[in-house]
């Protein structure tokens, strides 16, 4: 089970019968507004609220790479194209829809809806 607190902390519980451990998988030092894991379970797309993007490879416990940095517009919502984990799409409040590659975060394609967006 993996969680984000406010503080930009993420949290695994690994649970087994009545037993549990936490640990500590990364800190990104913004809090988080979205956790999306990739359609085949290996990466971990994580959203802050100041417009960020990172990902986290559970099989490699490393440290959260920061791949997206949202300039003049925060992001609404991220999630991975399927099939596979090697694409990702992300809206902004002002309406920008971005198609980006988790490689290296190049940004693939935009579209502008020309309108201003907001999540319910």
């Amino acid at each position: 089970l993996y969680f984000s607190a406010q503080e930009g902390m993420l949290f695994f519980y690994h649970i087994k019968g009545l037993q549990y451990e936490m640990k500590i998988c990364a800190d990104i030092l913004q809090p988080i507004s979205s956790l999306i894991i990739s359609p085949d379970y290996t990466v971990l797309l994580l959203v802050t609220d100041e417009g960020t993007a990172y990902t986290y490879k559970p099989a490699h416990s490393g440290e959260a790479v920061k791949l997206l940095d949202a300039c003049s517009t925060c992001f609404l919502a991220a999630d991975f194209l399927t099939p596979g984990d090697k694409y990702c799409v992300s809206v902004t409040n002002s309406g920008e829809v971005q198609v980006w590659f988790l490689e290296d975060g190049t940004c693939l394609s935009k579209l502008n809806l020309d309108i201003e967006v907001c999540v319910t």
